[in-house]
């Protein structure tokens, strides 16, 4: 299955084909599983960083600094930021042109966490029309030549619809594209993603690119997206937990090619040893990036005959040779399970957003949000 008529994505002065991007996810798209992303798709995408608080990235935290650093094969080499208060935002703007820290920058308005947009952050932001405004002015007016993108959702439910209206300031304030995510805050990542409210972005602002997020969990489902939606590109964001072969199923969707075949238990467990490796070596330590491996055991091994008390096993081993050693107990002659391309990774959702005291009583208030809405979390 190809897509005929897709063209590449323009991001500033960055070409990207397929147009496919990785959306930041927290502790998950951090340098290792960029690679391994990248390494799948023979280099071909985009592949966006963790998010980084901007407040974080202008004190200089030692966790964020190294967040932040790119090998030198990841071009370009692409940050989302998370902020909100306009001055700290343009700081950390700043910062990265005058430091060199990337090419390309983001801009995140779509985490649901009831601890972020209890204090105004997230997506119950853009709610605030003129304090987006006044952050993307401070982000475009202080990126010089890199270009700026967004990531949004709808809105906060479907009384307070705001996906409009932001792409429209985003325009006018000179983003350079705006991704979708077709899922309230309220819906946070149940139910089904509203791919026609990201047709009705692309019709609003026809000036720049949209890009489209929710429930692409194979490549089948970018192409149908792209095709029924007409948006010029996709994020893909839970599809690849423990899937990063997803990207060169991508390319192959795109650019047409050899069938995709689905790997087998044995190739699944190389690429477990191979993430877990990258970890430790990105760590400075073995038994951190093992550590740190465990939560994708869960991902990587979804429908395959394993067994509850190997599984428990593999969720708490502490050297990549236990790693291995568990893993070669298996069956690793299994087949790819049917069904496990479907839905990974949280699929809850909420019937009510946490807001501050007052929060929708005026949409244009240029409402402060308190610097502890910036926090280490994720998500859109």
């Amino acid at each position: 299955m190809t897509n005929d008529a897709a063209t590449p994505l323009q991001i500033g002065p960055h070409t990207v084909w397929p147009p496919v991007v990785l959306a930041p996810m927290a502790g998950i798209t951090n340098a290792p599983f960029r690679t391994l992303c990248r390494e799948f798709s023979g280099g071909k995408g985009l592949f966006v960083s963790e998010m980084i608080t901007t407040r974080a990235l202008v004190e200089r935290d030692a966790k964020t600094m190294r967040l932040v650093h790119f090998d030198g094969t990841e071009k370009p080499r692409s940050i989302q930021l998370y902020g909100v208060d306009p001055v700290t935002v343009g700081k950390a703007v700043r910062m990265i042109v005058d430091e060199d820290l990337a090419d390309h920058i983001d801009l995140n308005f779509g985490c649901p966490v009831p601890k972020v947009t209890r204090k105004g952050g997230g997506s119950a932001l853009p709610y605030k029309r003129n304090l987006l405004r006044s952050i993307l002015r401070e982000a475009v007016g202080n990126a010089g030549s890199l270009p700026v993108t967004i990531k949004m959702r709808k809105g906060i439910d479907d009384d307070h619809i705001t996906f409009l209206d932001a792409g429209r300031i985003a325009v006018e304030e000179g983003v350079t594209a705006v991704a979708l995510h077709g899922r309230t805050a309220a819906q946070h990542y149940g139910g089904t993603a509203d791919w026609e409210a990201i047709a009705r972005l692309k019709e609003a602002v026809p000036e720049i690119p949209v890009l489209g997020n929710g429930d692409i969990w194979s490549a089948e489902d970018a192409v149908r997206m792209m095709r029924e939606t007409g948006c010029d590109g996709v994020v893909v964001g839970r599809g690849c937990l423990g899937r990063p072969w997803l990207f060169g199923d991508l390319v192959t969707a795109f650019e047409g090619g050899d069938a995709f075949t689905a790997p087998t238990l044995r190739e699944v467990a190389r690429v477990m040893l191979r993430h877990a490796t990258l970890l430790g070596e990105w760590l400075e330590s073995e038994e951190r990036g093992v550590i740190d491996f465990r939560k994708h055991v869960a991902w990587y091994t979804k429908g395959f005959s394993i067994g509850s008390d190997m599984r428990k096993k593999l969720a708490i081993t502490s050297s990549l040779a236990e790693l291995d050693a568990h893993l070669s107990e298996l069956d690793l002659d299994q087949a790819w399970p049917v069904g496990a391309d479907g839905p990974r990774g949280r699929t809850s959702g909420r019937n009510r957003v946490v807001l501050p005291d007052g929060w929708l009583d005026d949409p244009y208030d240029c409402a402060a949000v308190s610097a502890d809405a910036e926090l280490d979390t994720s998500g859109g």
